[in-house]
């Protein structure tokens, strides 16, 4: 899959599952719901011992059917463990020049977290596929990408948190190119959190139909 292939497609879904879960039958049941709801993408987060574990299951699991990528990824051995597992993306909380050469080298869109307009052009010059607003979304809000959409209007942007079922509209209407959501899409049951993503999936639709 190239990184163009990848890319077009989590700015289609514009909707990212974060999760952090300690076993493939959990692992399974979230990534259920969250493709009952239209959501396809997700990001196993590295902050656990069996990330690579869950990486191969999914896809062994569903196979295209989802976009699992590798999240917290802090430093290209990591990235390595995490692309030989599956991994079709790699997200990090903060932006590392070897993770993104890594990623570069294998075709592997790499998406840091920056805090600051100087961190994402840095990441952006060096070769990083987009920036995730990181931790700044969470306190700002949708005002944020607008803000730093006004003078480099180029950069794409994902969010990690913040955003809801509430506020969904203000965070597209914002140009995020795509919007990490944590509770909604992780806690609860299975039909809960398909029940979730479909209320977000509905909003994208609706705001990518009033754009046409």
């Amino acid at each position: 899959m190239f990184r163009t292939t990848i890319l077009n497609r989590i700015e289609e879904t514009a909707i990212m599952a974060i999760v952090r879960v300690e076993t493939i039958e959990r692992a399974i049941e979230i990534a259920g719901g969250c493709l009952e709801g239209g959501v396809d993408c997700l990001e196993i987060s590295y902050t656990l011992p069996n990330a690579s574990e869950i990486i191969e299951q999914l896809n062994t699991h569903y196979q295209e059917q989802l976009l699992i990528g590798a999240g917290t990824v802090l430093d290209s051995e990591t990235a390595r463990l995490a692309i030989l597992a599956g991994a079709k993306f790699i997200i990090a909380p903060n932006y590392n020049e070897s993770v993104c050469k890594l990623c570069n080298r294998y075709q592997i869109p790499y998406m840091p977290g920056c805090s600051s307009v100087t961190e994402m052009i840095t990441a952006i010059e060096a070769g990083a596929a987009m920036v995730k607003a990181f931790p700044i979304s969470t306190y700002y809000g949708p005002t944020l990408i607008t803000t730093l959409k006004t003078p480099t209007p180029y950069l794409p942007i994902m969010s990690s948190g913040g955003a809801n079922k509430e506020n969904i509209d203000e965070w597209l209407e914002s140009g995020v190119d795509c919007i990490g959501i944590g509770s909604l899409l992780t806690k609860g049951t299975k039909e809960e959190i398909a029940t979730n993503a479909k209320q977000l999936k509905q909003a994208v639709i609706k705001y990518k139909m009033k754009k046409k």
